[in-house]
């Protein structure tokens, strides 16, 4: 092994079995007992849980366009932080990720960055206008290679143009991820509708509005024949909806926030702008509900939406303030706290709905696997024992709009390998020159 070659000394792996880990120019070289340790950095991995680096299929990097609240470099380095090796770029930058020559714009970017894979994802409509299609041919043809397609945070509002939409995926296997809201109904929303907001004075934001929109997707989806995405999923009923969707065979898949697995709509009572967010914070039946669909398979992944916003435009009044939370440090802790603590799902569940099920739907071959001999070296040690009291210091992002400042919370990430390359170390990022030299390193070897 050369001396940039690591050993995962006795990780457990997510079966629960303990084995090293040889890594060696970007993949894993051996897994098992007594793997030989010459001329390798040995890292004790003793008592880590071993995932395969997370991917997260809904993260905006807002470069070009919104550098005050993040950029590539800013958005991978929070990804490092929190596990993730891989993320999905969402298309609302400005301009929009509407053109091939965008999305790749957006892929070189994450190239320079060197912290994690950044994959993009192509707008559904010219400009998120919802008017016309934007060139998702082109998209899916770049060297982007763009497989899903979404107008976050709008809806695709309009069923004739989600049907083209549907349609013209369809011929190489892309899909449309839908953010579910019926423009309609939330005109003026500001958090959930309920017992809360009726309280606080505060228009709502039905379940309804969400649930119509999914309804009319997965019936366009079936008639079309292709592949539906629906994005953080939220409402006890949207969880009914894609479950009936599903029993009928229908190529739906679905994702939830980790802020919708742990908190609730009565939050808002505090008028702390970091958790307003679209769409909102629902009720505790809500949550309930929705950890139970991720538990049955009825959600098939964990994505973030990370969404930074500059303090500007979170220390303000309620109505004013901009929706949105950054997730990606995060994310892995409070899925442990929602799932694994409570028993819904165990460490192998982990790294299917946070690597592999996420990688599957966005059709990024070689990413998420699971850790065996010939995978990518794209691997996290988590250590399952830690506690701490989440703090902004744990944010290595741009911005510092997360809900959980001050709460309480499990695990933490002890390294991240990217491609082989250590992105964290100790728990710390590693500088920006050594991850670049490492990459180069391994690209230059494969």
């Amino acid at each position: 092994m050369s001396n940039s070659s690591f050993l995962l000394s006795g990780a457990t792996l997510p079966d629960g079995s303990t084995a090293d880990i040889a890594i060696a120019d970007g993949f894993v070289v051996g897994v098992g007992d007594g793997l030989d340790s010459v001329d390798a950095i040995v890292i004790d991995a003793a008592g880590l849980q071993a995932l395969p680096g997370l991917v997260d299929l809904h993260t905006h990097l807002r470069e070009p366009g919104y550098e005050d609240s993040e950029t590539v470099l800013t958005g991978t380095r929070a990804a490092a932080a929190g596990g993730f090796t891989t993320v999905f770029a969402m298309a609302n930058t400005s301009p929009v990720a509407d053109t091939a020559g965008l999305v790749e714009q957006e892929l070189a970017l994450g190239e320079a960055s060197g912290y994690a894979t950044v994959q993009p994802i192509g707008a559904v409509t010219t400009g998120l206008a919802g008017e016309r299609l934007a060139e998702l041919g082109a998209m899916a043809s770049s060297r982007a290679r763009v497989r899903l397609f979404s107008d976050d945070g709008f809806c695709v509002s309009d069923p004739l143009l989600m049907r083209r939409a549907l349609e013209y995926v369809k011929a190489f296997d892309g899909a449309i991820a839908q953010h579910a809201q019926e423009p309609r109904l939330t005109v003026g929303a500001q958090m959930n509708e309920g017992e809360v907001s009726t309280r606080l004075g505060l228009a709502g934001w039905p379940a309804v509005a969400e649930e119509a929109i999914i309804a009319r997707d997965v019936l366009l989806t079936e008639h079309v024949g292709s592949r539906l995405h629906v994005c953080h999923v939220s409402t006890a009923g949207s969880v009914e909806i894609i479950r009936w969707a599903k029993a009928r065979g229908i190529a739906v898949t679905a994702e939830v926030t980790p802020h919708h697995l742990l908190l609730t709509d009565d939050l808002a009572e505090s008028y702390d702008a970091r958790f307003k967010v679209n769409p909102p914070l629902r009720s505790a039946e809500d949550v309930a509900a929705v950890r139970e669909g991720l538990a049955d398979g009825t959600i098939d992944i964990v994505a973030t939406d990370h969404a930074p916003h500059p303090d500007q435009h979170k220390d303000c009044a309620w109505p004013e303030a901009a929706n949105g939370m950054v997730g990606l440090e995060s994310a892995l802790s409070v899925v442990h706290s929602a799932m694994v603590e409570t028993g819904l799902l165990d460490w192998a569940d982990v790294a299917r709905v946070l690597s592999s099920a996420p990688a599957r739907i966005g059709r990024l071959d070689g990413v998420g696997a699971p850790i065996t001999v010939g995978s990518r070296a794209d691997v996290v040690l988590y250590d399952t024992t830690a506690s701490r009291t989440f703090d902004v210091d744990d944010l290595a992002g741009k911005s510092a709009n997360s809900p959980y400042v001050g709460r309480q919370l499990p695990g933490r990430v002890v390294a991240t390998f990217h491609r082989g390359v250590p992105t964290v170390l100790d728990g710390a990022l590693r500088p920006h020159d050594e991850v670049l030299a490492g990459q180069r390193a391994v690209v230059g070897r494969g």
